[in-house]
């Protein structure tokens, strides 16, 4: 046996997992490859992404500190005009709040949860 460790996905808390899963196929490119009224899988080109529903669920909001935003995710974009008419149209929403506007721009997906397209690929480098 390995002590290997390894993302498997990254798991995001849902009103409608299946619905949430089509959001994110639609935008990126990816496949639904499981729904159910409880969970939902998106395979995309850049790894997996699971939905989970909860019957509690609150949007977070943006950009308030103490908001309970507890994850985004980031998509790598070579053109942000041309990502940004995609999302609007699939149904995300521009928050109004742009920190690195010329970089990356912040939307919500249709349960509220933040997301940023942006030209940074690796910002490490």
């Amino acid at each position: 046996m390995s002590d290997s460790i390894r993302l498997s996905s990254v798991t995001v808390n849902a009103p409608d997992a299946a619905r949430l899963a089509a959001f994110y196929a639609d935008i990126t490119g990816g496949q639904v490859t499981f729904a159910n009224a409880d969970w939902a899988v998106v395979k995309g080109p850049g790894g997996r992404i699971d939905f989970q529903t909860v019957t509690d669920h609150r949007p977070p909001t943006w950009p308030e500190a103490t908001s309970p935003v507890h994850i985004h995710l980031d998509f790598y974009v070579d053109d942000l005009g041309a990502a940004e008419a995609r999302v609007l149209a699939a149904g995300a929403v521009r928050f109004t709040t742009q920190p690195n506007a010329e970089h990356c721009l912040v939307f919500a997906d249709p349960a509220g949860h933040p997301f940023c397209l942006t030209t940074w690929e690796d910002i490490s480098s």
